[in-house]
């Protein structure tokens, strides 16, 4: 159980990791580009050259009775592939807006391409409305009761000038006590490397 809760630690700590380079990228003046592919590197984890900044496109997220949308125009949205340990693989999304004030991140196991439907390994989605509000933080539980933690479906990945384009959905607790209550938190994602 300590083995899945370090995993679990690890990955969650790369997603944010890599929404902060890929904020930072894309907050510099570097010019992006024209038709090449830009990859993120993070010596702090063992990061997969195949983690891509995406240059066009949204991922939206459904929480509540409302929808959230990141526009990879002006926010970070990174598909991320990370290898913990030599042998254990996820992939995943993360992003965070211009302002800093939303960021999500979701993974899975295993290695990431077209047509693939895979079990949620990680999530977290941060909510900091303004400085006089405390931040509204959720993530994967392992007491949410479910035994389903929801999938990621990856419809297609790196074809043509597509990063990746698909469907998910998850549950996501305030907390990770026995009785937190938790969320179903579901999106789309179509991403474009230009």
């Amino acid at each position: 159980m300590g083995g899945k809760r370090f995993t679990y630690l690890l990955v969650s700590l790369a997603i944010a990791a890599l929404a902060m380079i890929s904020s930072c990228q894309k907050d510099s003046s570097m010019t992006e580009p024209d038709t090449s592919k830009t990859t993120l590197s993070d010596s702090v984890i063992m990061a997969s050259p195949r983690n891509f900044l995406a240059a066009s496109g949204t991922l939206s997220v459904k929480f509540n009775d409302s929808t959230y949308v990141f526009d990879a125009a002006k926010d970070s949205i990174a598909f991320i592939n990370v290898n913990t340990d030599g042998s254990t693989r996820y992939f995943g999304i993360t992003a965070i807006n211009k302002e800093h004030s939303m960021s999500f991140g979701i993974s899975s196991s295993g290695t990431a391409y077209s047509n693939i439907n895979r079990s949620i390994a990680g999530g977290q989605f941060i909510l900091s409305p303004d400085e006089k509000t405390l931040p509204m933080q959720l993530s994967l539980s392992k007491f949410s009761g479910q035994k389903d933690f929801g999938n990621i479906n990856v419809i297609q990945y790196n074809a043509g000038n597509e990063l990746a384009k698909g469907t998910f959905y998850t549950f996501l607790a305030k907390d990770d006590k026995a009785n937190s209550p938790y969320y179903r938190v579901e999106g789309t994602f179509d991403l474009q490397f230009k």
